[in-house]
């Protein structure tokens, strides 16, 4: 007990606390390597990491684990989500996009767009052409005074059926009837295309030529504005009709192809736009020709008649109004 005792004296109070057991370093902490300024390593690899690899580590977990649960639905089906989009669209609802091959080279839409303009200079660019001016397009017709007249039964003449076809049977002789009052009705009904209006006034137009003789030289100036309506239709069979009623007109009575040379530039302009309107049927058969419907021919064969019957001034008038015609008189 002494002994004991006397170890206790001397090592009393002063006696040094018997040593702890060292703390064992645990994995994906700092040692006290990292707090001395080194970085601490990961076990099983030779590169240091960082110390701050391992503040963020649980947040990446975290962040991951949110951005799924926000793309999940409650329906199990997945969304995707847009900062202010309204309602959100299904994986599925979208198309796959198809990817081009290697070495494809995608094309540029080519925009449209008006000449004369600032967008015209730019690339893939077409610049749309003019607009068609219109100079052959058929024009509509108006109500003539013919129909109006004939309707009311002012004309006096019937229908008569015949075995070379139809033909008109006037009720009074031709000779008698005032030419200043029923031929401009007559011309009046060449822009007429239906039947039995445009008969009518087709034939019964011939009819009086043939018959008039020094009653039609005075009547020109008042058949000039329903000649220019029946051009002005643009219509190629009305003018066809026209320009055969013009023949018949200027040889129908001496001095009439000479009182039509100041009213040219009424009538003419309209055959300078159909002049060289010809039939390219090749090498097939024209029919038309027998039936004298090809407007360009027809055009300059009243065109000479023109001239041949117009005087000394007519060739001028025409070349004028016509550039292109060549005289006649002069071959």
């Amino acid at each position: 007990m002494a002994a004991v005792g006397g170890r206790e004296r001397e090592g009393g109070a002063h006696a040094p606390a018997p040593a702890a057991p060292a703390a064992r370093e645990l994995p994906f902490q700092p040692s006290a390597r990292a707090t001395a300024g080194q970085p601490a390593r990961a076990p099983g690899s030779s590169r240091p990491r960082p110390a701050h690899a391992f503040r963020w580590g649980g947040r990446r977990v975290l962040w991951s684990v949110f951005c799924l649960l926000s793309i999940v639905d409650a329906g199990g089906e997945m969304v995707v989500e847009k900062a202010g989009s309204s309602p959100s669209k299904t994986v599925g609802d979208r198309s796959p996009q198809q990817r081009e091959p290697l070495g494809h080279v995608k094309k540029t839409k080519q925009q449209v767009c008006d000449g004369f303009t600032i967008k015209a200079m730019m690339k893939n660019t077409v610049v749309r052409g003019p607009p068609l001016a219109g100079a052959f397009k058929e024009r509509p017709t108006k109500p003539t005074a013919f129909r109006k007249f004939y309707e009311r039964g002012d004309f006096p003449i019937a229908l008569e059926h015949d075995t070379k076809g139809n033909k008109i049977n006037w009720k009074v002789e031709i000779e008698k009837l005032d030419y200043h009052y029923y031929l401009p009705l007559f011309f009046d009904g060449l822009c007429e295309m239906t039947f039995p209006y445009d008969f009518f006034a087709r034939q019964g137009i011939h009819d009086m030529l043939e018959h008039g003789g020094n009653k039609i030289l005075p009547v020109i100036p008042e058949l000039i504005i329903p000649i220019k309506n029946a051009l002005s239709l643009r219509n190629q069979q009305v003018i066809c009709v026209t320009l055969k009623v013009l023949q018949h007109l200027v040889v129908s009575a001496d001095m009439v192809g000479e009182a039509l040379v100041p009213y040219y530039r009424q009538i003419l302009p309209v055959l300078n736009i159909f002049k060289n309107m010809n039939v390219n049927s090749g090498d097939g058969i024209d029919y038309s020709q027998q039936k004298r419907e090809n407007i360009g021919d027809l055009i300059q064969e009243t065109l000479e008649i023109f001239e041949r019957y117009g005087g000394e001034t007519a060739s001028i008038n025409i070349k004028y109004m016509i550039p292109t015609y060549e005289s006649c008189m002069l071959k």
